[in-house]
């Protein structure tokens, strides 16, 4: 009990929406995304108008990725009516309206953020969405947000009712 960490952990509603992304080649994580398309992806995403209000990382089901492409994008969450201009090198998918499952870890000192982010990921692997009558739903991605140390580390994990 001396490394007690609290997570957080909320129901999201998610509208039905865009995602306009930026696919890797083979990454499965955030170092291999950026090694295969450079960093600069991430100033793009953070010029663009987002329903979320920031960008978002996406671990996608196979089922919205195309041949040769990666688990792993980055992209932003817009509205369905959205028409704002797609930057070269980016697609678009639709995702359908979907609730998660927030975690959120406490805040952090930047220089522990990899602590905080295997805390949280520690913390979604132990828990069981049937205690509030859900089970995981792995045909929507999911989510990563940009890890920030005051306000936590966040990951959403799809749901579905039991």
């Amino acid at each position: 009990m001396e490394q007690v960490a609290n997570v957080f952990i909320q129901v999201i509603e998610k509208p039905e929406r865009k995602v306009i992304i930026r696919r890797g080649k083979t990454a499965k994580e955030y170092w291999s995304y950026c090694q295969e398309v450079g960093c600069d992806v991430w100033g793009i995403l953070t010029s663009m108008k987002s329903l979320c209000g920031e960008p978002v990382c996406l671990w996608l089901p196979e089922k919205y990725r195309e041949q040769g492409t990666s688990e792993y994008v980055q992209g932003v969450e817009v509205a369905m009516d959205d028409t704002s201009i797609i930057p070269d090198g980016f697609d678009v998918i639709t995702l359908p309206a979907a609730k998660y499952l927030m975690f959120q870890g406490e805040p952090f000192e930047e220089e522990d953020y990899c602590q905080a982010i295997e805390t949280v990921q520690a913390s979604m692997e132990k828990y069981a969405p049937s205690v509030i009558g859900y089970a995981w739903d792995s045909s929507n991605p999911r989510i990563q947000l940009e890890p920030r140390g005051e306000r936590g580390y966040i990951e959403l994990k799809a749901i579905q009712p039991v």
